[in-house]
């Protein structure tokens, strides 16, 4: 089978990739899977016995909506296609997976080509304008199959192609816990932590993290901020405003940068509370859910997928988007009574394991995947009509 991904990252989709890659492997599938650049997904993949091949492709962003930006994207697009074309023309994959809906011509190219597409989505712009959101999710209408992961992500599609729902499942995502959740972080005296996970940019709230830090400082509260994530080059210009937010003198010593990094169960065993603030809807939440599965109290936005992803759990509190001062209320009652609090993260854990189990996403994504594969090869048997789009890995 053929597989393909936009990034060679390790943030949320591209973690669900390799989680995806390995259902396909354990599955009994050989996978070609193609990135347009190198980065420390290649080897995690190959590690798997997925064979990936580099090929540059160009990425649908909201840009290409001007006339300038579109013209540069057709401009790639043919391009990457006689590339594309060959690539497929050599593999003759029975299937051909595309992970996010952001490379859309691989999904044009293989149903030209008559290969089955199951495009998996992580995306849910529904702050977007009606007729951008039709532009940028029609490709779907050419895939075969589609996975969304997250009701709310199903939704935000059917708004803008109802048609959609009948060729659409949700599978929540799978997200692995640490070996096992660390409990309560032991405190003696000393400032309370609090963390961030994830990229540093607007959408994700981060201002509003060290704005809420801010209040809390003011309202007498011992607290420090540690932030783990970078900042993407296009978002530059959002790295200077936050290092000039940063080097205020009443946030001095109270927050500390740590970059990107692969492995955050250190960082969340350090840390007494997560932050998920993000402004924009996010189509799941893995960041928030991870915080669950350390056993860590979590503060996240009531927006988008978050609240299907970690309502209900007795340790997260949620709170309005781009509130700083709900954040702040919300950290400051967590910590009130925090010992109780971290007794009741630690059951959530339990139960977020079971629920988001990776090895049940895995069977439930290359099971999807795989059947479509499956009734391409069988032309003459007539299947039933589709239904109403279900969830695979639990209620959503």
């Amino acid at each position: 089978m053929f597989a393909t991904h936009p990034s060679s990252a390790l943030y949320g989709s591209d973690r669900m990739l390799l989680e995806s890659l390995a259902g396909f492997v354990d599955a009994g599938a050989e996978v070609v899977l193609t990135v347009p650049g190198p980065g420390p997904l290649v080897g995690l993949a190959e590690d798997l016995g997925v064979e990936v091949l580099v090929r540059p492709v160009p990425v649908l962003r909201k840009s290409a909506l001007s006339l300038r930006g579109g013209a540069a994207l057709a401009g790639a697009t043919v391009a990457a296609a006689v590339r594309g074309a060959a690539l497929l023309r050599r593999l003759r994959p029975d299937v051909a997976y595309v992970s996010t809906l952001t490379t859309p011509s691989w999904i044009a190219l293989a149903r030209a080509l008559r290969v089955p597409v199951v495009c998996h989505v992580h995306e849910a712009e529904s702050t977007a304008a009606p007729a951008v959101q039709r532009v940028l999710t029609a490709p779907l209408l050419a895939a075969t199959s589609v996975l969304v992961n997250s009701t709310f992500a199903l939704e935000v599609l059917e708004r803008s192609w109802p048609r959609l729902r009948g060729r659409s499942t949700v599978v929540l995502n799978g997200v692995a816990g640490p070996p096992t959740p660390a409990g309560a972080r032991p405190r003696a005296a000393g400032p309370v932590h609090l963390l961030y996970v994830g990229r540093l940019s607007e959408r994700k709230g981060v201002l509003v993290a060290v704005e809420a830090l801010g209040r809390l400082l003011g309202a007498g509260l011992d607290v420090r901020l540690d932030l783990v994530g970078d900042v993407f080059a296009e978002h530059e210009d959002f790295g200077r405003r936050l290092r000039a937010r940063l080097a205020e003198p009443a946030l001095a010593d109270r927050v500390a940068l740590h970059g990107f990094s692969a492995d955050v169960w250190g960082h969340l065993a350090a840390c007494d509370v997560l932050l998920v603030p993000s402004v924009l809807p996010e189509p799941f939440g893995n960041t928030a859910v991870e915080g669950v599965l350390a056993g860590r109290p979590v503060v996240a936005s009531a927006t988008g997928g978050l609240p299907e992803a970690v309502g209900g759990f007795a340790s997260v509190r949620l709170v309005a988007a781009g509130d700083a001062a709900a954040l702040a209320d919300a950290v400051r009652t967590l910590v009130g009574d925090l010992p109780a609090v971290s007794a009741a993260a630690l059951s959530d854990a339990g139960a977020a394991a079971t629920r988001y189990a990776p090895g049940r996403y895995r069977a439930d994504v290359a099971g999807q995947v795989l059947a479509v594969a499956r009734r391409a090869a069988r032309p003459a048997v007539r299947e039933p009509a589709p239904g109403r789009a279900r969830s695979v890995t639990g209620s959503g």
